[in-house]
């Protein structure tokens, strides 16, 4: 009995979770979007980045709910289901990451900006190592 009810209390929990997150991703979306063709309206240029990084944040929330949809599933069909919607939303947001990469090389190159620089620990122990010797 106790099971039963700890069982249910968790099913609602995800239900939940899923819902909230696929709202914030539905808003996130949204939101981009109007902000986007205001962007655009106004003619800024850089329009197709912000919409893309949006977009990105937005499939990762709704990634998240349909990964934690996973946790309820009853049926290997649902998780057959649910696999598919996963991995094309992953292609997607992959495709809108090299896109979002694209427009950053783009505007570096007729904006002369430089891109931004990876920064790794070896960079910092050199440095460090530069400081000491002098």
């Amino acid at each position: 009995m106790l099971l039963d009810q700890a069982h249910i209390a968790f099913r609602q929990l995800v239900e939940w979770g899923i819902l909230i997150l696929e709202f914030f991703g539905t808003t996130v979306l949204i939101v981009t979007g109007i902000v986007s063709m205001v962007r655009w309206l106004k003619r800024k240029s850089d329009v197709r980045t912000i919409l893309s990084q949006g977009l990105l944040l937005a499939l990762a929330f709704k990634m998240g709910g349909e990964v934690l949809r996973t946790v309820i599933i009853t049926e290997p069909k649902e998780l057959v289901s649910i696999f598919a919607i996963i991995l094309l939303r992953g292609i997607v947001a992959a495709m809108i990451y090299w896109e979002i990469t694209k427009e950053a090389k783009i505007e570096a190159m007729y904006h002369g900006t430089p891109l931004p620089k990876k920064h790794h620990r070896k960079d910092e122990e050199e440095q460090k190592e530069t400081v000491e010797q002098l």
